[in-house]
Parts: C-alpha cells; structure tokens; sequence
C-alpha cells in the first residue's frame, strides 16, 4: 500500500488557480476605486474577511477531496442522552423550596379556661343520675360547695382531643341532698371563643367509685382521675377509704377508661361486728367456789370479711378461766394481769362466731356482782386493727353476779 502523499499547500493553491479562479472576471480599477470610496473601513474588514473565507474555504475542500483516509481512533463513549449535565462553578442562590400541596396541620381553638372564667361562664354539664335535682343547663359553677349549688372542686389542662391546643378538664359536684354526685367533664372553646362541652369522663357511682378526688391531664392526652371506693361521711373516715389513680382517653365519641385497676378489692373498713353476750351467773360449786359460763356471739354484719377477730375481756383479777373454751385465747383470765385477749379467724359478711366460756371465783372471793366490757375487733394481714363505721355495737357489757 503506497504511502500517504504529503500535500504541498503552495503547489495546491497553485493548482486552485490554474483550474477555478480561470473563469473569474475581475472587475477593472476604476470600479475598484468607486466601491472602496462609497464603504467605511469597517465594512472594508468585512470584505476582506468574507473574502479568505471565500477563497479558503474552496482550497481546504478542494485539499481534502485529494487527502487519503485517516486510520480509525479511539471511540469515545456517547453521552447519555437523558441525563442533565451537571453545572460548575458556585451554586445560584437557594430560594424557598417549592410548595408540595400539604397545608400545615391546624391547631384547635384555645380551651385552656381559667378558674376564675369558668366559674364566671355558664356551662352545660353532662345528665346527672335519674331521680336528683342536679341542674344541667346553663350551670354556674360555684367555688362555695353548699347545699342545692353545682361546685367546682378542681381542674387541670391538657391536649385531650388531639388538636394540639389545650382544652379543661374539670372536677365538678351536685351538692343536692347527702350523696353528692361528682363527676370530671372536658370544656373546650369553638372557634367563636364560646365555652363548649366536650364530654363526660366519669361519673361517681352508688357502688363503685363513690368518690372523685382529683384529676390530672397527661402528656399524652389521658385524663387520670384519682377515685375512692367510699366517699366520706356519715360515720366513714375519708383515711378509710382505698384510693386508685385511673386513665382515660377520648376516642372522638366519647371518653373510655385505658389505664389503671378497674375495681376495687375489699374494703378492710366495711367490716361490722357485732357482739353480744350472756349475763354470768355464778352458782356454788362443790368445792365451795362458784363457777358459771357466758355465751359470746359475734356476727359481722358489714359487707368485708373480717380477716381475723380479736375479743377483748375486761374482767376482775379474781374471775378465772374455767373449761376449754378458751383455748383460742392468748392469755387466760387470772393466769396473767391486765385484759384477756383471744384472736380468732376469718369471719365472713354474715356469718357469726359463738363461745361458750366458763368462768370460776375461788371459795374465800368475796366477789359481788358487777359489769365487765367485752369488745370484738376486726384485724388485718398484719394483726392490726381496723376502725368500723359503726363501733357501738362491738362493745358490749358482760354482766356477773
């Protein structure tokens, strides 16, 4: 294969002349002279510039059509075409990024009441129990809880719906007659700034729980209220009572219980005893002492059992133990000084325990009639006493002659 000629730019441009520039007619030098005086300089570079390309252009293409083919390079990867190409340099500024169609969430109307506002404002409670005089509609609460009133005992705030505003949760009590229901409602406010009702969180009951006594709103919108079993009065201890912190939620109805006991166990408090026993008649014996026996009854008429019972005897030094009807008794009357104490097991609601228990005087005791104290008491796991509601009846004399 012969090698590449190498061309001669001089002998082509020569060749270019002999063979095109022949029929060319150049014009003469008085035109010449006329079109350079009518142009500006400047128009004269654009002329001769349009002129080599003019001229040019025909030699490197005349050149090439006599040039012999390259050899074949490297190929260069193609672009790809759906790709952006990445700019340089510093970056434009940033403006706000673009709007995706999502409004922010919006926050509920302000439900966060004051004391002082809702008891100046009137209020719709939820119904009371059927058969009270507990007003409902257009209620003003009162801070004064007396007789025939709607009383606001206390109140807390917190997110309770979920629409990231505050709402008031409130403790409020119908002092008609000697029950005084309770029950803890959720105030709002509509977009007005109106006082509105949520709902009912939970109501006291004739059973279980008589009593409200507090309220607290969570972090996580639940509503814990702290009730009692028993609600105090009428000869009942409020330190009697067993406490219970319990939670609720709003489910968009209505408010549920989600957290905490749901009863209550047995109240140690609820025991009643009652106790009664015999006169004790003292006869001669045949050793010339005089002996006798009395009759103890306990019942628990209260609605817990009682986890142990414990008797308790004040009887004179010289009234002895006679018979084995003592035999629960820690002490023995006449064995030790001081009261007699027997402790006995559990006694359910309703039932009774019975002893028969003998009683003896030495011959030479002058002893005369006369009256000793017989107490019944309830105990705990730990074998300590339980205050009764009603304590009268679980005291009792015991006569002797």
């Amino acid at each position: 294969m012969p090698e590449s000629e190498i061309l001669d730019p001089a002998e082509e441009f020569a060749r270019y002349r002999r063979t095109v520039l022949a029929a060319v007619v150049v014009p003469g030098p008085a035109a010449v002279r006329r079109t350079v005086r009518r142009r500006r300089h400047h128009r004269l570079a654009v002329a001769v510039t349009a002129a080599l390309a003019l001229f040019t252009g025909p030699i490197l293409g005349y050149a090439a059509l006599h040039r012999p083919d390259p050899h074949p390079g490297p190929v260069l990867p193609t672009p790809d075409p759906t790709g952006s190409p990445t700019p340089s340099g510093s970056p434009g500024p940033t403006g706000s990024p673009s709007p995706t169609g999502a409004s922010p969430t919006p926050t509920g109307p302000d439900g966060r009441i004051s004391r002082s506002q809702l008891l100046a404002t009137p209020v719709t409670l939820p119904a009371w129990p059927g058969g009270t005089d507990c007003q409902t509609d257009g209620v003003r609460l009162t801070g004064d809880p007396r007789e025939g009133r709607n009383a606001l005992l206390a109140l807390d705030h917190g997110d309770v719906d979920g629409d990231d505003a505050e709402e008031t949760v409130a403790l409020v009590q119908c002092v008609f007659g000697t029950h005084g229901w309770q029950q803890v409602v959720a105030f709002d406010r509509d977009t007005t700034g109106k006082v509105v009702t949520i709902g009912r969180v939970v109501l006291s009951a004739r059973e279980r729980p008589q009593w409200l006594i507090g309220v607290d709103v969570r972090g996580d919108g639940v509503v814990r209220v702290q009730v009692g079993d028993i609600y105090p009065g009428g000869g009942w201890d409020g330190e009697w009572s067993q406490r219970q912190w319990r939670g609720y939620r709003w489910d968009g109805d209505s408010f549920a219980q989600v957290w905490g006991p749901t009863g209550f166990p047995t109240n140690p408090h609820e025991v009643n005893l009652v106790v009664t026993a015999s006169d004790l008649v003292l006869s001669p014996a045949p050793d010339g002492s005089r002996a006798g026996t009395t009759t103890v009854r306990v019942r628990n008429r209260g609605t817990g059992a009682a986890r142990y019972v414990a008797l308790r005897f004040d009887l004179p030094a010289a009234l002895r133990s006679d018979g084995d009807g003592w035999a629960a008794c820690r002490t023995a009357p006449g064995t030790a000084g001081g009261p007699v104490r027997c402790e006995l097991g559990r006694l359910a609601p309703g039932a009774e325990f019975q002893l028969t228990l003998g009683l003896r005087v030495a011959a030479d005791d002058p002893l005369g009639a006369g009256t000793a104290e017989l107490t019944a008491q309830a105990l705990d796991a730990a074998h300590q006493v339980v205050a009764e509601v009603v304590e009268y009846d679980n005291v009792t004399p015991l006569r002797y002659r």
